[in-house]
């Protein structure tokens, strides 16, 4: 089985499009991290597309506040600002299926690997270093869990004590690119397929990955799409500027 894995793509259905055109054909199935909605200016359109694609889902950190299951409090203004207009935008059924996701980890059927949005130890912290990643390493039952939340394609590893980083190696292009990587006997891993809509690598290409579970290798992908018409979605809902800079910046 070859799984589509996305995370965070948050309402950026261009980004979305590209990817699902790239991967097209390379993927029986698809496993969402969360974070479909926040930022972008289409979340309805996005969520359409999740809802009926993914086999497997967790819930994001936005998609539990823009569906009103938590408060918008500990975000930041402009995270803020597109939680409560996307919280006005959202169709009842897709805020019915949104609070429906369930918190992470979540093991997919007849799998070795685990799902998450943040931390498989708690769904909201963000997994950025080795000092982040220790403890989930140590407790996981599966050899792998797959999680989003950092907007940053890659993750960590350990083997006999032994801990390392895993970053993919794209070549600096305006094109698509893939690199893959085996998950070796007797390691256990974290790895991040990076964000669909909204990279914070300084790579502004949309980011996804595919898990061969046959062959036990993850592959990491990177596809370009229209970011200025994604920006101008943003800009023309009246969001915050700051969501459509950061988009052409990568971070």
């Amino acid at each position: 089985m070859r799984a589509l894995i996305l995370s965070d793509i948050h309402g950026n259905l261009e980004a979305l499009q590209a990817v699902l055109a790239e991967a097209a054909g390379s993927y029986d199935t698809v496993w969402n991290l969360g974070d479909v909605v926040g930022y972008g200016a289409s979340p309805n359109e996005v969520a359409d597309l999740v809802c009926r694609l993914a086999s497997v889902n967790v819930r994001g950190n936005h998609d539990k506040v823009c569906a009103g299951v938590e408060s918008a409090e500990s975000f930041n203004p402009s995270a803020r600002e597109a939680a409560i207009w996307t919280r006005e935008q959202l169709r009842p059924d897709i805020r019915a299926w949104l609070c429906t996701l369930p918190a992470g980890p979540v093991v997919p059927p007849m799998t070795d690997v685990a799902l998450a949005h943040g931390s498989p130890i708690d769904e909201d912290i963000y997994i950025q270093n080795i000092r982040d990643a220790w403890l989930p390493l140590q407790s996981m039952q599966q050899r792998c869990t797959f999680f989003g939340h950092t907007h940053i394609q890659g993750g960590f590893g350990w083997q006999d004590g032994q801990w390392f980083e895993v970053t993919p190696k794209h070549p600096r292009t305006v094109s698509a690119s893939a690199w893959s990587m085996p998950l070796d006997s007797g390691r256990r891993y974290l790895l991040n397929p990076g964000s669909v809509g909204q990279p914070r690598d300084v790579d502004p290409r949309a980011a996804y990955a595919v898990y061969d579970t046959e062959a036990s290798v993850v592959t990491f992908y990177r596809v370009p799409y229209d970011i200025e018409l994604a920006q101008g979605r943003i800009l023309l809902a009246g969001l915050p500027e700051r969501l459509a800079k950061r988009l052409r910046e990568g971070k």
